[in-house]
């Protein structure tokens, strides 16, 4: 088993935890960092077409909202939620992809994601 920690580690936003056990590559949390990027977080230890689960702890932006940037980079695996954050992040991942693309057209500031 192996466990790295890729994001919030030095701060408390960006929560990204990778799990590797029994064969599977397991996300623990995948979120976007908020405010100042004061630490460059690590990036994932395997490619994103690899990752077979993510399991979410809550809905909240900064644990959930690097999901579409996953699935738009190749996540086809199975996430697990509580019923109660499933319907939040249906509505937040929303926004979290509407912040990723104004990003990645230059409307904002981009800034440097740790899984890339």
């Amino acid at each position: 088993m192996k466990l790295t920690f890729n994001g919030a580690a030095h701060e408390v936003t960006g929560s990204c935890h990778c799990l590797e056990a029994c064969n599977k590559k397991i996300i623990v949390d995948c979120g976007m960092e908020q405010g100042r990027d004061i630490y460059v977080n690590e990036e994932l230890p395997f490619p994103i077409s690899q990752i077979d689960y993510v399991f979410l702890t809550h809905a909240h932006i900064d644990h959930s909202g690097m999901l579409p940037y996953l699935y738009k980079n190749g996540f086809r695996g199975s996430i697990f939620a509580t019923k109660a954050t499933t319907q939040l992040c249906r509505i937040m991942l929303k926004d979290s992809a509407h912040i990723q693309e104004s990003e990645a057209g230059g409307l904002l500031e981009p800034r440097r994601s740790r899984l890339q």
